[in-house]
């Protein structure tokens, strides 16, 4: 198993453990071969008190699938965004709003004029879900319409817990801090825009995990959008 990602509830304050856990380190990996699609992933949720023994370089596999499964070190820089649900998750009263234009001409000379044909897609590519890394927030869509994440377990609801990313925004920027815009980080010749992991998940798509709130010890499920 490859470390993926390590989270602790003091950098990322809405991530909380399932249940009555009281871990405080969420630490994520996966085996670097396809599972039948994509790596499969196991979530450990731990307390950063009692753990002694820290390696500083994680042991590289013996063996991979694809090198691009072995993911370059990041430091990770946690920004709280604010998030609506997919357009496929609205009532057909909110989508048939979302595709007034008239509506929308309220922005004023702000708004791109190349989205009166489809206004809906204004919403879906600029306000609705943030792109990249994220922990929470809501479920995205895209290769299938919205199914139903029930716990094997229990029957409960899952939540979205994690989304790993192949590129931390779109090709076109949107979602781009401005930070990032003003001094771009360089990135080795043919690489995605802003694929800082360098890990490529499904031809370029989303893992997302789920996880049932009621325990930690109830599977994860694993969704690629």
């Amino acid at each position: 198993m490859l470390p993926v990602a390590q989270l602790y509830v003091r950098d990322v304050p809405l991530l909380s453990p399932p249940g009555e856990s009281e871990g405080d380190l969420l630490q994520v990996l996966w085996c670097p071969f396809d599972h039948p699609e994509h790596p499969a992933t196991a979530l450990f949720w731990r307390t950063a008190a009692t753990i002694t023994d820290i390696v500083d370089v994680p042991p590289e596999p013996p063996a991979m699938q694809f090198s691009f499964y072995l993911p370059e070190p990041c430091r990770l820089a946690p920004e709280r965004v604010i998030e609506y649900p997919n357009y496929l998750e609205l009532s057909k009263e909110l989508q048939e709003e979302l595709a007034d234009w008239s509506r929308w001409q309220a922005a004023g000379p702000a708004l791109d004029s190349s989205y009166e044909v489809a206004p809906q897609e204004l919403y879906m590519d600029m306000l609705s879900l943030s792109a990249g890394w994220k922990t929470g927030g809501w479920t995205r869509w895209g290769l299938t319409d919205p199914t139903p994440r029930v716990c094997s377990a229990c029957g409960t609801e899952a939540v979205p817990l994690l989304t790993i990313a192949t590129t931390e925004w779109d090709a076109d920027g949107s979602w781009e801090p401005e930070e990032d815009r003003a001094k771009p980080v360089p990135l080795p010749p043919g690489t995605p825009p802003a694929n800082f992991t360098g890990i490529v998940i499904a031809g370029g798509y989303d893992l997302q995990s789920h996880i049932c709130p009621v325990s930690p010890g109830h599977p994860h499920i694993e969704l690629i959008q």
